[in-house]
C-alpha cells in the first residue's frame, strides 16, 4: 500500500497491521541522463514490486528517496529509517534497484539491492528474507 492511499482517518485502524514500512532508495547522484534516470526509475519499481504485490496488507511503501551523495547516503538513509520506527513502524525494508556498493544502515530491518553482478534479485529470495525478517526463529 502506498502511503498516499491511506487516509488520515483510516491510519489508526489499520496501522495494527501495516507494521513494515519499505523505503525505495534510487540513489541516483544527479549526473544521470534522462534515459538513466528512467531506466533506474524502471528498475527501482520492478524490485519494489517484489516486495509490495505479494506482501500487500502489511507494507506501506514511502516515497523515494531519489538522489544521495556518497559521502552522506548511509546516515541519511539511517537517520530516516530511525524516524519512521518511532513513527510506529515496527520494521523498515531499504529497497534499491542499483547495486548500492558499501551500502550500510543498522537503522534498517533489511536491505535489498541487486547482486554485486547487477543481476536483480529473485522474488523467492525476497520472500524467503521477507518471511526470516518477520520470523526469525522460523528460518
Amino acid at each position: 500500500m502506498k502511503f498516499s492511499d491511506i487516509a488520515d482517518e483510516q491510519w489508526d485502524e489499520l496501522k495494527p497491521y501495516l507494521d513494515t514500512c519499505l523505503l525505495p532508495v534510487t540513489g541516483m547522484t544527479g549526473i544521470e541522463q534522462p534515459h538513466e534516470a528512467r531506466v533506474a526509475l524502471e528498475q527501482l519499481r520492478d524490485v519494489m514490486d517484489l516486495i509490495e504485490i505479494p506482501f500487500k496488507g502489511r507494507i506501506v511503501t514511502y516515497p523515494a528517496m531519489h538522489y544521495i551523495s556518497e559521502d552522506t547516503d548511509q546516515n541519511i538513509v539511517s537517520r530516516v529509517c530511525r524516524s519512521l520506527k518511532e513513527t510506529g513502524f515496527r520494521f523498515v525494508i531499504v529497497i534499491s534497484a542499483k547495486n548500492q556498493e558499501g551500502l550500510t544502515c543498522p537503522e534498517a530491518d533489511l536491505i535489498i539491492c541487486p547482486e554485486q553482478d547487477g543481476a536483480a534479485p529473485t522474488a523467492a529470495s525476497v520472500s524467503k528474507a521477507v518471511v526470516a525478517m518477520w520470523n526469525p526463529g522460523e528460518s
